[in-house]
C-alpha cells in the first residue's frame, strides 16, 4: 500500500526520493509527494521546510519538483493509499504541524515546524485529535496522520528523537514514520510497529542514510540494508545512526545486523513487455524453475533446520492467508489431505483472528503471502502464536520480511520482483512450494514410499517446461478477451482443486478489468447461480480429465440449456468440442495432481487481455494496493 522513502546526506537527496517513489507505485496508490528542508544542503538557501504534493502519478510530482528547483540533503517522500480521508492535496503526504495557532490565520509554508510522513493506521487518533485541538492546534487534513504531527510538535523541546519516541508511546494501531523538524536540518528520525521499515546505509565519501518502507526502494542506492524490527526508533544523521528499542535503550549492530540485499533495478524493467502483469505471466516458467533449483530431493529441512520434529508432532495443519494466497491454501487443502492423510483448515486471516477459535498445539499453522508483511496475515499468525501454537511455517516471497522472521519454518518462493498488483507468478510459486510441503509431510507420516516421492518430484519438475506450453495458448486466449470485453458479468466454475483455481480466475478477472465475476463449485449451480445465467453471462470453465469430469459434463449441459455461453478450459481427451454456445480451449496435457498450476495461467491471460481490450489500468487497478500492510 502506501511507501516511504527518506533520507540525510551531504548531497542531494531529491533524485534518490523520486526514484524511490516511482520504485514502489508498484504497491498502489492515489496521491505522492515530497518535502525537504531547505537549507540543508546550501547554507545560503534559506532555512525551512517545503512539500510539493500531487493526486497524479510520481511523474507529476516529478515534474513539480523540477520546476520548483528543490535540492536538499534532507528530505521525505511518499506515497499515499486513501483510508481516512478521499484522495485530495490536502490529504496527500507529508503532513506539516505550524504549531498552535488561531483558527484561520495564513500561515506560510516554510513557517512549518514537523514535516512527516506516515504508512499505517493510527486507531486512537480521534481522541488524540481532540486533545490537540483543546491546545490550539489547527487540522487541515481528515487523515489520522496529521495528528502524529502534531502530537510530535506538542512533545518538542529541543530533540526531535526524544519527541518522536514520547509520541509513539500514546499512539494506538500500526505506523512506520519518518519525520524532520525545521531547528535540525541535518536530521532525520523514523519508527515502526506494524508496518515495515527499512534502513539504508551508503558508506563511504557520500555518506547517507534512508529509509524506506520496502528495500526495493533504495535498489541502485544501497545493498546495505538494515530490517528494524517491532517497535524500533532509528535516530539518522549524514554519516552515523542510532536504533533504540521502544524504551530508548541503545541496541547493537548486533542486534539489528545490516544485511546485504541483492539489487532489484532490472527486476523492476518492463523490457519488451507492455505491462508488469503480463511479463509477470510470461516469467512463471522462470520463477518456477528457480523456486525448485534447490530442490534436489525430498526432506523436511527444505523448510528449515528442525522441520523433521515439527512435522513428525503435528496432527493437522491450520493455513492462514488472505486473497489470492488463500486460494492457493485453499488447493493445497486437497493435496495435503490426499497425499499427506492429515486434516487441512484454511481461514482468511482476517477473519481468524476475530473469532473464539479452538487451538490445536499439535496444529502447523502455515501463514502464506507473497511479501511477507500481510497485516492481516501477521496479525493472524500472531494471534495464533498467542494461543500457544509453535508450529509455524511461512510460505512467502521475501526471505527478510517479518512473516519469515517470526516463524519457525519458512520456505522462500523465488518468484522474483512482483510489480503488478494482480498476483500471478507469486501464485504459481506459492503452489509448488505447496506441493513440496505436502510431498515432505507425506515422507514424515510415510504415506507414500520413497520411489511415489521421486516420481512425484520428477513431475513437479516438469511444471516449468509445461507452463510454457500453456503461454502458447495466448492467441486463443486473446480471442476470448475480445468477448468478454463487452460483458458485464462472468461466472467460473471448477470441481475438486480446481474450484479454488476458479475463484483466482474470477479474482483476477474483477481486479483488473473491472468486470463482476464470481466463481462456484460447479456442482452448486442448481442451489442458486443458475438463476443468473443467460446469454449475457459467459460461464468459464475449468475441464480437467479427472475423477469429476462426467459430473462437471452435466452441470455444462445445465448451462447450455439456460442459454448460457460456455468457455471451456479442457484437457485432451475429454471429448468436449466446439459447438454453438461452447468454446474451448485445449491444454496441451493433463497433469494430474499438479494441473492446477497450468489451468491457471490461462484465466490469469484471459483476465490481461479483457483488461487490455477495456483500456483499463492493469498494472494499478482502481482502489487496490500491491502489498496489503493495514487492515
Amino acid at each position: 500500500m502506501c511507501g516511504i522513502v527518506a533520507g540525510i546526506s551531504t548531497h542531494d537527496v531529491v533524485p534518490t526520493l523520486l526514484q524511490g517513489l516511482q520504485r514502489l507505485e508498484y504497491r498502489g496508490y492515489d496521491s505522492c509527494g515530497l518535502a525537504v528542508h531547505m537549507g540543508s544542503l546550501d547554507p545560503s538557501q534559506p532555512a525551512g521546510l517545503h512539500r510539493t504534493r500531487s493526486t497524479a502519478r510520481v511523474a507529476q510530482l516529478s515534474a513539480q519538483v523540477a520546476q520548483e528547483q528543490l535540492h536538499a540533503g534532507t528530505g521525505i517522500a511518499h506515497t499515499r493509499w486513501a483510508t481516512h480521508g478521499a484522495p485530495t492535496e490536502d490529504n496527500a503526504h507529508p503532513h506539516f504541524s505550524f504549531g498552535p495557532h488561531a483558527p484561520g490565520a495564513a500561515l506560510p509554508e516554510s513557517s512549518a515546524r514537523v514535516a512527516l510522513v506516515h504508512n499505517g493506521i493510527i486507531e486512537n487518533y480521534e481522541t488524540l485529535r481532540a486533545e490537540l485541538q483543546a491546545k490550539g492546534y489547527q487540522f487541515s487534513s481528515e487523515t489520522d496522520t496529521e495528528v502524529v504531527a502534531h502530537l510530535i510538535d506538542s512533545l518538542y523541546d529541543g530533540d526531535l528523537f526524544d519527541a518522536l519516541r514520547q509520541a509513539t508511546a500514546r499512539l494506538q494501531g500500526a505506523y512506520a514514520l519518518a519525520v524532520m523538524h525545521r531547528h535540525e536540518p541535518h536530521r532525520l528520525v523514523g519508527a515502526r510497529a506494524g508496518s515495515p521499515l527499512v534502513l539504508g546505509i551508503v558508506p563511504g565519501a557520500g555518506a547517507a542514510h534512508y529509509v524506506a518502507s520496502d528495500a526495493m526502494a533504495l535498489s541502485g542506492v544501497t545493498d546495505q540494508i538494515v530490517y528494524l524490527e517491532e517497535g524500533d526508533l532509528v535516530d539518522l544523521q549524514a554519516g552515523r545512526y542510532w536504533i533504540c528499542d521502544s524504551t530508548g535503550r541503545s541496541l547493537t549492530p548486533a542486534q539489528r545486523p545490516v544485511h546485504t540485499v541483492q539489487a532489484f533495478a532490472a527486476a523492476a524493467e518492463l523490457e519488451p513487455y507492455q505491462h508488469y502483469m503480463q511479463k509477470e505471466i510470461f516469467e512463471q516458467p522462470r520463477a518456477l524453475a528457480d523456486t525448485l533449483t534447490d530442490v534436489v530431493s525430498i526432506t523436511p529441512e527444505l523448510f528449515g533446520d528442525g522441520a523433521w520434529r515439527h512435522f513428525k508432532d503435528v496432527d493437522s495443519l491450520l493455513i492462514l492467508a488472505c486473497g489470492t494466497s488463500y486460494y492457493s491454501g485453499l488447493v493445497a487443502k486437497y493435496w495435503i489431505e490426499a497425499i499427506a492423510r492429515i486434516p487441512v483448515q484454511v481461514e482468511i486471516a482476517s477473519e481468524y483472528r476475530y473469532r473464539d477459535s479452538v487451538p490445536n498445539p499439535r496444529a502447523l499453522v502455515v501463514v502464506i503471502s507473497q511479501s511477507g508483511e500481510t497485516a492481516d496475515t501477521l496479525a493472524a499468525l500472531r494471534h495464533a502464536k498467542a494461543l500457544g501454537h509453535s508450529h509455524t511455517l511461512a510460505i512467502c516471497n521475501v526471505g527478510s520480511s517479518t512473516m519469515a522472521r517470526e516463524t519457525a519454518l519458512a520456505y522462500i518462493t523465488r518468484a522474483g520482483v512482483e510489480i503488478g498488483v494482480a498476483s500471478t507468478k507469486a501464485f504459481t510459486t506459492q503452489l509448488a512450494s505447496l506441493y513440496l510441503l505436502t510431498l515432505a509431510l507425506a515422507q514424515t507420516r510415510e504415506t507414500l514410499d520413497d520411489a511415489a516421492i521421486a516420481a512425484r518430484l520428477q513431475q513437479l519438475r516438469h511444471i516449468p517446461a509445461a507452463v510454457q506450453a500453456v503461454l502458447a495458448l495466448e492467441p486463443q486466449i486473446i480471442s476470448w478477451a475480445q468477448s468478454f470485453t463487452r460483458m458485464e458479468n462472468a461466472l467460473f466454475l471448477g470441481r475438486g482443486m480446481h474450484y479454488p483455481i476458479a475463484l483466482e480466475g474470477a479474482l483476477k478477472l474483477k481486479e483488473i478489468s473491472y468486470i463482476h465475476a464470481e466463481a462456484y463449485p460447479a456442482g452448486e449451480l442448481k442451489h442458486g447461480p443458475l438463476a443468473l445465467v443467460t446469454s449475457a453471462m459467459p460461464v468459464v470453465v475449468v475441464a480437467p480429465n479427472d475423477a469429476l469430469l462426467e459430473k462437471l459434463k452435466s452441470n455444462m449441459q445445465e448451462v447450455r440449456a439456460r442459454g448460457g455461453v460456455l468457455y471451456v478450459l479442457a484437457d485432451a481427451h475429454t471429448r468436449i468440442e466446439n459447438s454453438e454456445g461452447t468454446h474451448v480451449i485445449r491444454m496441451p496435457e493433463h497433469y494430474g495432481d499438479l494441473s492446477p498450476l497450468l489451468h491457471v495461467v490461462p484465466l490469469q491471460l484471459l483476465a490481461y487481455h479483457t483488461a487490455l481490450g477495456k483500456g483499463t489500468d492493469v498494472d494499478k487497478p482502481r482502489n487496490l494496493a500491491k502489498s496489503v500492510t493495514v487492515e
